[in-house]
Order: C-alpha cells, then sequence, then structure tokens
C-alpha cells in the first residue's frame, strides 16, 4: 500500500514514524506500513457469502451457502491468538462480511482484544441503522468497494441498483461521522470513470480512496485479458498522482493511496525527484520502509474456511488451518517454499527484477500475479511499467549506509507535550 498523498505532497516525514519508535503497536493506522517489526495485518475472510456477482471477486464469492465456515467460538479463538500475536489490525472481509450474522459480536471482540477492527464491504447493506451498529462497534475504517459510476459499477458487480445502495451506505456512515472510504480496483472496463470517481470523492466529502491494482485470483484471473497494459497503467497511476496533488494544492483533505503493483513506489520516487529534489532522500528511505510488497510478511490472510495464506489472493496457496494449528505458528513457518520465498531478503525474483535498482522500494512486486501470468513464483511481475533506462542498476539511488545514517540521527522521542493520540486516523 503506497500513500500517495502522504509522500507527493510531503505531509508524511521520517520523524513521523521514528517518534513511534516504528513499532507497529504504537503506529497509528496511516503510518502502519513504514513500521519495522512488520506485523502482518490481517484479512479475515469471514465469509464467502456476498449478494453481488463481481466480475474481478478474488474470492469467486456468490449468495449461497459455504460448509466448513469458521463458526463463532472459532472465530473467538482465532482473534485471542491473532491479539496474543500482537495482531495490530483485523481486516473483517469477504464474500460480503455484513451478511455474516454475528459479524458485529466480533469485530467487538476484537476490539475488546485490543486490534483496530477494519471493514472491507460492499457498502449495499449499510442502511441507517446498520450504519449506527457500525459507529457504537468502533470500526477503525470501513472501506467500500465502487467499480465507476452507475451504469459501470451496476455492470462490473452484476447487480443493477447496486451503485444507487453502495452510494447511499457511503452516505449513511458519513452522517454519522464514521472513517469511510473507497476502494476502487482499475482495468480496462472502469479506466475511463477514473475522473469521475475524484470528483465522487470531491462532491460526496469522501475523505479516502485506494486504488487498487487488478490481481489475477479468484474471478480476476479470468480478467486478465482487460487488465491494462504497462503503458495505460502508468498513464493511470500518473492521473491518480496528478489528481491527489490537485486536492492537496487546493487544501481539499483527501487521502489518496494505490495498492497491490508496487512499481508505484518507484514511479513516485521519481516523480518527487523531478518536481522536488530535495525531498527525494527523504521519500525513498520512507519507501524503504514500507519495502513494497509484504506478502507474507506484513499482510495476511485468513479465509473462511480457516486456511491460512500468504495474502488475500493466494488462496491456492495453503500454509495450515487455524484449527489445527494457530495462525501464530503457522504465520513463523517457512517449511512451506511459498511462505519461505515471501520471507527471503532480498527475494530472489527472476527477469527484470533481478537487475532493478529500485527492488528494495517493490520487493519482486505482486507474486501472485507472476504466476499467474508465468506459472513461475519467481518471475517477474508483468505488470511492471517502468523502462529498462528507468530501472538501469546504473544509475544512483540514495546509498542504505546513508539513509541508515540519517534514521539514527533523527530518532529522536516524541515530545513530552504531544497526546497519545496525535495523529491517529
Amino acid at each position: 500500500m503506497l500513500s500517495v498523498t502522504r509522500l507527493l505532497c510531503g505531509t508524511a516525514t521520517p520523524g513521523d514514524a521514528l517518534r513511534y519508535g516504528r513499532e507497529a503497536k504504537k503506529l497509528p493506522a496511516h503510518l502502519l506500513h513504514f513500521s519495522e517489526d512488520k506485523k502482518p495485518v490481517v484479512v479475515w475472510n469471514c465469509t464467502r457469502r456476498c449478494q453481488l456477482k463481481c466480475v474481478h471477486c478474488y474470492a469467486d464469492a456468490a449468495d449461497r451457502d459455504f460448509p466448513g465456515e469458521l463458526n463463532h467460538a472459532e472465530g473467538r479463538a482465532l482473534l485471542e491468538d491473532l491479539a496474543a500475536f500482537g495482531i495490530p489490525v483485523v481486516l473483517f472481509s469477504g464474500g460480503e462480511p455484513l451478511m455474516r450474522p454475528d459479524i458485529f459480536e466480533l469485530a467487538a471482540y476484537c476490539k475488546e482484544l485490543g486490534m483496530r477492527a477494519v471493514l472491507s464491504t460492499n457498502g449495499a447493506l449499510i442502511d441507517t441503522d446498520t450504519a449506527r451498529r457500525i459507529k457504537e462497534i468502533g470500526f477503525s475504517y470501513v472501506g467500500i468497494s465502487l467499480d465507476g459510476l452507475e451504469a459501470v459499477h451496476d455492470k462490473v458487480r452484476g447487480v443493477r441498483g447496486s451503485f444507487a445502495q453502495t452510494l447511499e451506505g457511503i452516505r449513511n456512515c458519513r452522517n454519522l461521522d464514521i472513517r469511510v472510504g473507497l476502494r476502487y480496483t482499475v482495468h480496462k472496463l472502469n479506466i475511463d470513470e477514473l475522473p469521475g470517481i475524484f470528483d465522487l470523492l470531491e462532491t460526496e466529502n469522501i475523505p479516502r480512496c485506494c486504488f487498487y491494482h487488478l490481481a489475477y485470483a479468484g474471478r480476476g484471473d479470468k480478467l486478465q485479458r482487460f487488465d491494462l497494459t504497462p503503458a495505460e497503467t502508468r498513464r493511470a497511476v500518473e492521473y491518480v498522482f496528478e489528481r491527489a496533488l490537485d486536492f492537496h494544492q487546493r487544501g481539499l483533505e483527501r487521502d489518496i493511496l494505490t495498492v497491490d503493483n508496487h512499481t508505484d513506489n518507484a514511479f513516485l520516487y521519481l516523480k518527487v525527484l523531478e518536481r522536488e529534489p530535495e525531498r527525494a532522500d527523504e521519500v525513498y528511505r520512507m519507501l524503504a520502509w514500507n519495502g513494497g510488497n509484504q506478502s507474507g510478511i506484513a499482510i495476511g490472510c485468513v479465509d473462511n474456511t480457516g486456511q491460512v495464506h500468504p495474502d488475500q489472493f493466494s488462496w491456492h496457496v495453503d500454509l495450515g488451518n487455524v484449527r489445527e494449528r494457530p495462525f501464530s505458528q503457522i504465520w513463523h513457518d517457512t517449511s512451506h517454499p511459498m511462505m519461505a520465498l515471501m520471507k527471503e531478503k532480498p527475494r530472489q525474483i527472476g527477469g527484470r527484477c533481478a537487475r532493478c535498482r529500485f527492488f528494495p522500494l517493490c520487493n519482486g512486486n505482486l507474486r501472485v500475479r507472476a504466476h499467474s501470468y508465468w506459472g513461475d513464483w519467481r518471475a517477474e511481475d508483468p505488470a511492471c511499467y517502468l523502462s529498462d533506462a528507468e530501472i538501469d542498476p546504473a544509475l544512483p539511488v540514495p546509498s542504505m549506509e546513508a539513509i541508515a545514517a540519517a534514521a539514527a540521527g533523527s530518532a529522536a522521542e516524541p515530545p513530552a507535550d504531544m497526546p497519545a493520540e496525535c495523529g491517529r486516523a
């Protein structure tokens, strides 16, 4: 996850993360991906049931019962283990998590155990009563998926009228001052909707939007032909950057992020180097802390049946089941070759990745996309859009020694009068 607004616009600095010691349990949500200990955010797909029929669904969800899903007691046991393991955030996803009858009880227990609870939803079920319950539980954030304006969204979601329901859900959250944002997966079916989505962020006063690149997983695997070309991706990301800058320059507080193509990290660095070279070393340092792809490191997944995966897109890679072993044990077990690959430092990736000067910022990008495209977990990610000239290892980047020295020199204690919750998202 790349914080475009904070890094491109300079609203976050290394000192912001250093004052919390870069510890995952101490960092506010918006700085979590700069942690040093990299405790994973856990996506729990607590159900595969969903009332929509999204063409790119990585969980291949449907409006039916799925046998073998973790029951309430098993869900509580999972949350207890995650809390004891030091997990900072549990992201309740699906399917559509609001279709799980005990979702609010589980989220409340998550909060009681000291973790942040985040809700990932299509938003269509958030009526006024549901919004009130979301507020009462204290979800840290509600991410609502949108795929374009009305006609395109309804087509991608497979249900007529879903856009109107989702927009009403967003408004119900905003009316109760619930922190809410959009989740938008960009592909050929909705690339022309990008300007309208930014306009919607402004007119509806939506404070946050995550722009996702297409992951080749679930039903999304069949959409490879609808993925953007590298040139199209580059233009789309450049547009996202420009609109984020526009918001910032006009004083509109909108948090814009990109997700699942870590080429964006290097591209943002190049943009800063071009526009504000005096900030380039600082931004590089924070991007190196971000570390690029964090599957199997700072992001993990537990599916509806309790299987653990390196991320939410790798359901065909089973690392173990929480019914048999706790997540905390499974996560550190590198006997599975996929987990061993994910935790390599640096990862041994071939192709253009092997000769890229920006590998510390990208970490080989999304492995599930590379595997789906090439049939090789160690192949380059086909979604990289940087040129050979841009990744040339002969070109300079800030030395890691200089960055480490600067970090050691600026790791000051937070001011005594700084509130404990200062900056929390």
